[in-house]
Formats: structure tokens, sequence, C-alpha cells
């Protein structure tokens, strides 16, 4: 008689889906608060386990092995019928998450950064706002957000920095400025932080600038640059798909780094596990 094969460790399930999700052992190692050698160790036992690789690594990527791109749909089932036999148990009951993401800061990459969250903790409720950063500082300081994810404006130092981003100037590929007049601009309208960055560094170029399209968010101002309205001083990561950087042809002044910082207010531990995991995925995409 064989003996039954030995059941697989959820933690371990846990690492591997986490590396193949941030393509990063850094950034999983950062989501479940261990060190990079501890994930690797966990991901030899599991392919030993296993028999084959679950992932291709070399100096610069790391992706899932053809094997791996099977198991994985097996190793998220697992993990989602495991916290719901916890829940079931009343171990792991729902929660609500209230987070609020600074516009300039959740850009094209928020639906995957959602989806990696909703394959991490199924259970979870998670309720985001996206505003200003000012703006949702001042709710997270009014108790009325669990956490925020923001651009720092200030001068706090309580919050985690997450990433430092670079901002440019960007126009429609055959945009064109006028020497002799304002520059044509489509912004956020004020308070928002990036416009003042933008302003302050133009006014201090002496620069003539005018406001020709002003915008509720970043996606509409990003949709002003793709039509030939104005440049725009936005962070790389967000700039419209096909947008130049203008800033050398036409003399612009260099804008300051940006620091994208996480204020929290959570302690019970699950929802801080989730909100780690969500930490990990910001850093993965903004500091590439």
């Amino acid at each position: 008689m064989t003996d039954a094969p030995k059941p697989l460790d959820i933690d371990t399930v846990q690492a591997f889906v986490l590396v193949a999700d941030f393509a990063s052992f850094t950034r999983a190692a950062e989501a479940l608060d261990t060190s990079q050698a501890a994930i690797s160790l966990k991901l030899k036992r599991l392919e030993e386990r296993l028999g084959y690789r679950l992932l291709e690594r070399t100096p610069r990527h790391v992706r899932l092995s053809p094997q791996g791109e099977r198991f994985i749909v097996a190793a998220r089932a697992l993990l989602n019928a495991h916290e719901r036999a916890l829940a079931d148990l009343g171990s792991h009951a729902s929660r609500r998450l209230v987070i609020g993401i600074s516009d300039h800061v959740a850009g094209p990459d928020l639906p995957s950064w959602l989806s990696r969250l909703a394959a991490y903790d199924p259970l979870v409720i998670l309720e985001v706002r996206i505003a200003s950063s000012r703006d949702l500082v001042g709710a997270f300081d009014r108790n009325e957000l669990d956490a925020v994810i923001v651009r720092n404006e200030g001068d706090r130092q309580d919050g985690e920095v997450l990433a430092v981003e670079r901002f440019g100037w960007f126009a429609a590929p055959g945009w064109q400025h006028s020497p002799g007049t304002p520059l044509r601009m489509a912004t956020m309208a004020a308070p928002c932080g990036v416009r003042q960055l933008a302003t302050q560094a133009l006014d201090a170029a002496r620069i003539d600038w005018a406001e020709v399209f002003v915008g509720g968010g970043v996606m509409a101002v990003g949709a002003a640059v793709s039509a030939g309205l104005g440049v725009a001083a936005l962070a790389h990561r967000v700039a419209p798909a096909g947008a130049v950087e203008v800033s050398g042809q036409y003399g612009l002044p260099a804008l300051p780094v940006s620091e994208v910082v996480l204020y929290s207010r959570i302690s019970d531990t699950r929802s801080r596990e989730t909100l780690r995991a969500l930490s990990a995925t910001f850093r993965g995409v903004l500091q590439r």
C-alpha cells in the first residue's frame, strides 16, 4: 500500500502565488513581512514537493514556467477555499477596508492592483475613494478612511514612503508651442498639489502660462493631452499612451520628484496583512 501524498502547505502556496503576481521575490517578501531568503526556501520546497519547476528566474525577471501556468489556477482555488473555510469557522469574517488613493497615484494600473488584492484576500470588502491627496489626507485625519495612499504635499513624517516618482511635461506628438505666447496647459482643478508644483516651477522660470483645460481627474487631463489641447505635468507612469516628454524641446523647467506615502490606522492582523500586500503591489509598479 503506497503512502498518501503529503498535503500542500498553505503558506508555501500563498508565497508562490504572490511571487507570480508581483513577478518579484522582493515584493512577495514585503507582502508577507518576511525575507527573500525565506520566500526562496518556500518555493524550493514547493517545487520539490510537486516535482517540477514553477518559476523561471533570471537576474532581472521572474515568470511562470509552463507547469507553473497550470498549477497557479489550482493554487488560487486552494487559497480561496482555505479563506472561506476559515470564514465559516468564524476566524476570518468578511471585513471592510475604506482606502483612499490619490488620483495621480492610481493611474492606469488600478485595475491590476485591485485584481491582485482580491486574489490575495477574497473576503475583504474594499471601498476605494479616488480624490486629491489633500482631500484624502483631510478625510483620513477626520477618521473617515482606514488608510490612504497619497503624494506627500506637506511636512508630515508619520507615513510610510512607498516610492519616489519623477514628473515631466507631456504633450501629444504633434503638439507645438508658439514662442512668445503663454504655455497652454491642461491641469486638474486647484487645490491639486501637482498643479501647484507645476505652476510654481513655471513662475520661478519666468515662463508665462495659461490654462486651456481643467479636468476632474488624471484620465481627463491625459485625454486633453492626447487631443493636443496643451501640455501637462504628469508622473511618467500615468502619462497617456503615445504622449511625449517635451521639457527639453521647449526649455521647460525640471519638476521635483514626489514621494508616494501610505498613512494607516489599521490595527487588526488580517487587515494589516491585506494592506501590506497592497503596499507591496504599489511599490512594484511605482518603482519600476
